[in-house]
């Protein structure tokens, strides 16, 4: 079962923000992260691999060979599923239980 994969303006902003970071050093380096994390987002969309998730109701993907967790949320929207990318966090974040990090 394919399901669409959408991204939250929060999940879009983490990625920017990641994305520049990296680019201020290596540009190449950020078009291959997002290359790597886009890809790992579309595959969730083939294949919803992932553990129960700090916040409730979401799930996390860790990236292969990247230090970035990718959360989703999958939910129903005229009768289809819809995998929905709600963050991306770099995994040297604080990030306490129940709460998105700061």
């Amino acid at each position: 079962m394919t399901r669409a994969v959408v991204w939250s303006r929060d999940a879009l902003d983490d990625l920017k923000a990641q994305l520049i970071y990296i680019a201020s050093d290596n540009p190449d380096a950020a078009r291959r992260v997002a290359d790597a994390l886009r890809d790992a987002a579309e595959g969730l969309g083939q294949i919803a691999t992932g553990r129960a998730g700090r916040v409730v109701g979401t799930y996390e993907k860790s990236v292969t060979r990247l230090p970035y967790i990718i959360v989703y949320v999958i939910s129903a929207r005229l009768g289809a599923e819809v995998l929905s990318i709600v963050r991306v966090i770099h995994t040297a974040r604080d990030w306490p239980m129940g709460r998105w990090p700061e």
